[in-house]
């Protein structure tokens, strides 16, 4: 039985999965069980910001898991402490929560907005979230999740839930009121298209999160960890929340969450509140610590945002070229969405099978989320496939 079979027979089917097995990794590039070698503009979803076996990492890992994987919450972890402090130096925040994932980053952060407003007022535990965002799988995370498609069949949801349109804030205040314990959004909305939120617009849910005394939650999931070109997207926008919920990248693959919160927000969560059995163990936060510390190199975040920029050229150029196929491209440094004019799950899968790994969100935008660490050749060598499968399509 091979693992094809094996995974049909076993594994619940939660996924359509590609008929490929990776065994290997080596920095941007993966390669099958039949040796076949791919580059990965997709991370892993935006995971692997340092790329695969990065030997940083390889190092940290093999080190702690001889000395330490894991101890209760009850007790001090000396890496959890230390990778706090680096999140807290090196963004707004004061205080910061571990977990395991960024929907139970999310879940977490939905709860500290509610317990913030209900001690202010009982009736005060209404969430404004954005249609076509992405939060997560739990509960609470799909009933913020302005996509119906993730929450038909499990309802009913989390009462107190509204929800606005993206870049329209007069859609917000119609909705909010002084029941508002939250406002929850993605500076860039990934599952949505990779939409871009306006200055203007952030701006705005601030000023109107103080007005009604309400939480800001940014979901930096996806943004978070250099991934548009600065440490955290709030940092483009000159906006700061009060609740950033973090993942993803600060594993490097590794599973890992956290809730990064300032002000009155830092301290709603008291000692039996809320808790992680595994959240910020040694392993983890051993692996986040080396993330954080390559981020912050010098230069490190710069040459993101000049490959960003870069790869945004490349794909308007592959626009310019097929116009009958794509229509724009939009995003920030390494996050970038390349919009079509027609459905591009095929594309998606013919550009896997001449060694190209990127996928398809919001059913017509093909996402780039390469590794950070990816070179300018690596780059012209993902857009020279992507060209001979768009000249396949064209005709």
């Amino acid at each position: 039985m091979d693992v094809f079979e094996r995974t049909e027979k076993f594994v619940m089917k939660t996924y359509n999965r590609y008929p490929v097995c990776f065994v290997r990794g080596e920095g941007c590039w993966l390669y099958d069980k039949d040796g076949k070698k791919y580059l990965d503009m997709l991370a892993g979803i935006a995971v692997c910001n340092l790329g695969h076996a990065h030997p940083a990492i390889s190092q940290a890992i093999c080190e702690q898991a001889k000395e330490l994987l894991h101890v209760s919450n009850l007790f001090h972890i000396e890496t959890q402490a230390e990778l706090a402090e680096l999140i807290c130096k090196n963004s707004f925040g004061e205080k910061v929560f571990f977990c395991n994932s960024g929907a139970e980053a999310n879940e977490g952060a939905i709860k500290l907005a509610r317990r913030y407003g209900t001690e202010i007022n009982p009736e005060k535990y209404e969430i404004v979230a954005f249609r076509q965002s992405f939060h997560g799988r739990t509960m609470a995370a799909v009933t913020v999740t302005g996509q119906g498609k993730y929450s038909e069949g499990f309802g009913p949801m989390l009462p107190g839930v509204k929800f606005a349109t993206f870049n329209d804030i007069d859609s917000v205040l119609s909705v909010v009121s002084d029941r508002t314990a939250g406002i929850i959004v993605e500076p860039i909305q990934g599952e949505g298209g990779v939409v871009p939120a306006d200055e203007e617009f952030l701006r705005a849910l601030r000023e109107i999160a103080d007005r009604f005394n309400a939480l800001l939650i940014f979901d930096e999931v996806q943004t978070g960890i250099g991934r548009t070109g600065k440490l955290f997207a709030y940092q483009h926008y000159g906006v700061e929340p009060d609740v950033m919920t973090l993942a993803k990248a600060l594993g490097n693959g590794v599973p890992i969450g956290a809730i990064v919160a300032k002000g009155k927000a830092a301290e709603v969560l008291k000692p039996g509140l809320h808790a992680s059995t595994f959240g910020g163990n040694p392993l983890a936060t051993r692996v986040g610590i080396v993330v954080m510390k390559e981020m912050t190199k010098p230069g490190f975040l710069e040459e993101v945002e000049e490959k960003g920029n870069y790869l945004k050229e490349l794909l308007e150029g592959l626009v310019k070229e097929f116009p009958q196929l794509l229509e724009s491209v939009r995003g920030k440094g390494l996050m970038l969405g390349l919009v079509c004019k027609r459905e591009c799950k095929d594309i998606v899968k013919s550009a896997l099978d001449k060694g190209l790994i990127i996928n398809c969100t919001a059913g017509n935008v093909l996402r780039f989320v390469p590794p950070l660490v990816i070179s300018r050749e690596e780059i012209e060598t993902g857009i020279g496939i992507l060209r001979e499968v768009l000249e396949s399509y064209a005709g």
